[in-house]
This record gives structure tokens, C-alpha cells and sequence, in this order.
């Protein structure tokens, strides 16, 4: 683990204005205060509200800039002196990327692959992506999206070559609180009496916003060049999800969506055996190696048959753990 100077660092998080943004600029300001703190996005009027709630001397090192990832050209000026990107902008509901396939790859691959050459070009040293376990063994078309960014990070490593631009992913499971879940949903529901499972077998892992953007800051911290981080988390069966959420309410089961898995997986059987285990995380190593000849010391080796789904994990979220988190 390697510290880092956050103090004088300038910082650019991509997609700044979603639920991940705000909690960073949140931790950010709270923990870390950085030379300048960049949000970047296309929302102007989220912008607007964000500039609103952190107003005052103390939060002059805040910077909003308008701009999609898209535009290749609004990211080379964004990126001007930035020492660390967060790149956290996505298009990530499943039916609307089924639909709009062609937006989805727009901004989840090509708007990757702006990000890691404008990094380059302006010499930002690190740059950590934000993945999901959507991205192993995809069955719905944003999955494959966030598997092929993931693979422009680590490789984007060989594009940089022997400069100083490093980077890295960090993959995780359904965050709690972010708009888009089903605990919205259930709440919404609960209002009339009955929620709706589409199968009561389902599993799913389960982070909070807060942890999530403290382990983003502690991946950054320790990052060296195309590792995949994912953290040990917990899961939770979708029918204790929804007694903990709409207790009493009658359950209609429905069919399952198209492209949802019964379980989620974090490291699939085939990446495990360049895997390793480290407190708190694990670290999946690149398979292609290019660009040094360094390997993390740390960790041990995993078994050869190891897979990390949400249900054969050994953490499970409890209802009492779940209503306890602040994000809820």
C-alpha cells in the first residue's frame, strides 16, 4: 500500500453528478480536500444543484465542467493539468441499453477509450475505472459494454507505455442506495401492499455508496498499472432484501427481465488463477503484461476451481446490517 499526496493533487471525476460522483465529491471534501476537484458531466442542471449545496471560501477548489465522454475534445481540455481521473460515467440501465445499443456503445466503450487517450495525451498519472460484476460472463449487452472498458483500461496501459499515466478498474456489485436499484422500487411498491420477485432464488452482492467510494480511494492509493480491484462484500437473497425493505407486503412473483441473471459473479473461475487474495479485496493481475515487469508481492494464490458469486460467497448481509446503512 502506497500513500498518496492528495492535498496537491488535482482530481476529475467523469459521470460527477450520479449517485457515485456526489458521494466521492462528499468524501472528498470531507477527508481529503484536494488542490482542485473536478466534476465533470453532461447535466447542467445537477451541476447547478451541486454548485448550490457546496458553496462557501472552503470548497473553492471545485471545478464543474459541462462535456459527455464522448467528446474526445472536451476531455483534453478538462484534463489539463489533472493528476487523477475517477472515471465513473456510464449509461448502465439494462432494458435501456438493450434498446439504445448503439448509445450504450457510444458512451460505455468509445467514451473509454476517450478517456484513456486524453489522460495520456494531457500526462494524468492515474486513472481508475469503474466496473460491475455485470462485466463477467455478460448475458445483457451493458454488461458486455463494461466488459470491453475494462479490457480498454487494462490494456490502455500498453498505449501509455513507459510514461507516467497508469491504468486500473475497480469491480463491484449493486450499490445500495443508487438510483436505478430495486430497493427504490421496493419502497415505491411497499406503497401499495405488494412488491414484485422475479425469482425467489435470486442472490445478488450488495456495497454501500460510502464503501464504495472509500475503497475507489484506497484502490487509487495502492493502484500500480492494470489491475482489476474487487472488493469482499457481502450478499444478500433477494426475498431477505425484500422483507428487510417492504415488510408485510405480498410478494408477486413475475418473470424473470431479460438479460438478469439468478446470481452474480465477481471473479469468474477462469480469472481466478490470476487472482490474488489480499485482506479486504482481491486483486485480479493483468494477463498481458506489456508494459512492465512488476507483479504484486502481497496476496495469496487462489484455488484452481475458485469462483466469487454472490451465492457461494461466505459474507451475507443481514437485515439489522442493511437498515443500519447510512445510504439507505
Amino acid at each position: 500500500m502506497t500513500n498518496h499526496d492528495w492535498k496537491n493533487s488535482s482530481v476529475l471525476v467523469t459521470g460527477g453528478t450520479g449517485s457515485f460522483g456526489q458521494k466521492f465529491v462528499d468524501v472528498m471534501i470531507k477527508d481529503y480536500q484536494p488542490r482542485k476537484l473536478i466534476i465533470f458531466s453532461r447535466d447542467e442542471l445537477k451541476q447547478h444543484e451541486m454548485q448550490r449545496k457546496y458553496s462557501g471560501d472552503e470548497k473553492d477548489f471545485l471545478r464543474y465542467f459541462l462535456g459527455d465522454v464522448r467528446d474526445s475534445n472536451r476531455l483534453t481540455r478538462a484534463l489539463a493539468d489533472v493528476d487523477v481521473v475517477v472515471h465513473a460515467a456510464a449509461l448502465k440501465q439494462v432494458p435501456a441499453a438493450e434498446y439504445n445499443p448503439f448509445e450504450a456503445v457510444l458512451t460505455n466503450i468509445m467514451g473509454a477509450k476517450n478517456v484513456i487517450d486524453a489522460s495520456i495525451d494531457a500526462g494524468v498519472k492515474k486513472v481508475l475505472a469503474m466496473s460491475t460484476d455485470k462485466a463477467v460472463n455478460p448475458v445483457n449487452l451493458y454488461g458486455a459494454t463494461k466488459l470491453v472498458a475494462e479490457k480498454l483500461f487494462v490494456q490502455g496501459n500498453s498505449y501509455a507505455g513507459w510514461q507516467e499515466t497508469s491504468f486500473s478498474c475497480v469491480r463491484y456489485g449493486n450499490v445500495i442506495g443508487s438510483r436505478g436499484s430495486v430497493i427504490p422500487l421496493f419502497r415505491q411498491q411497499a406503497k401499495t401492499g405488494k412488491i414484485t420477485i422475479t425469482d425467489k432464488r435470486m442472490t445478488r452482492f450488495w456495497i454501500s455508496l460510502e464503501q464504495g467510494v472509500r475503497f475507489v480511494i484506497k484502490c487509487i492509493e495502492s493502484m500500480t498499472r492494470g489491475e482489476v480491484f474487487v472488493p469482499k462484500i457481502p450478499s444478500m437473497r433477494i426475498t431477505d432484501l425484500a422483507e428487510s425493505i417492504a415488510p408485510g407486503c405480498e410478494w408477486e412473483i413475475i418473470d424473470p427481465r431479460p438479460g438478469e441473471k439468478l446470481h452474480e459473479v465477481l471473479i469468474s473461475q477462469e480469472e481466478s488463477r490470476n487472482t490474488l487474495d489480499l485482506s479486504g479485496m482481491f486483486v485480479i493481475q493483468p494477463l498481458f503484461p506489456w508494459w512492465t515487469a512488476e507483479n504484486w508481492k502481497e496476496g495469496s494464490s487462489l484455488p484452481d476451481d475458485f469462483q466469487y458469486t454472490s451465492d457461494t460467497n461466505k459474507l451475507w448481509l443481514t437485515r439489522d446490517q442493511l437498515l443500519q446503512i447510512e445510504d439507505l
